[in-house]
């Protein structure tokens, strides 16, 4: 049975990268070092904030299409509740920044040393690209 204690608890995002499965071309998701948390709480909830470093702000209230269309692109956020196993853990999405993940289960294999967390998605279409591929997220305790 595997230890859900050593997820629990708030992690800082240190990078992320997707890889292409067609090209094994790697690249950094929402560009270099993005700004994200992913925390999993003993009562079996979990939430998750990326967004990309140095974003800049609508020039006015309310933003204007394209600014709206550029928050949204450099995004990612989702809340819901979270399994555990020997080798992955599953995020049973509630809500989510881009509604086609709300209902979903996202798979992460997950590898702990220590105070790193290291999570690779399951072999997707890219909601970004639209190419399949995985992710590879680094994550350190806060």
């Amino acid at each position: 049975m595997p230890d859900r204690a050593a997820l629990l608890g708030t992690w800082k995002m240190v990078s992320w990268q997707r890889e292409v499965l067609a090209t094994g071309e790697r690249t950094d998701a929402l560009g270099p070092e993005p700004v994200g948390y992913i925390t999993y709480g003993a009562d079996g909830r979990c939430s998750v904030i990326v967004v990309k470093r140095d974003r800049p702000p609508p020039t006015t209230l309310p933003p204007t299409e394209e600014e709206r269309v550029r928050l949204f692109d450099s995004m990612l956020a989702y809340a819901g509740t979270y399994t555990v196993d020997e080798e992955k853990v599953v995020h049973h999405v509630d809500a989510s920044w881009n509604q086609t993940w709300t209902g979903t289960d996202q798979v992460r294999f997950y590898q702990l040393e220590g105070d790193k967390l290291m999570l690779r998605s399951a072999p997707a279409k890219d909601p970004h690209t639209g190419e399949l591929g995985f992710h590879l997220v680094q994550f350190e305790r806060v």
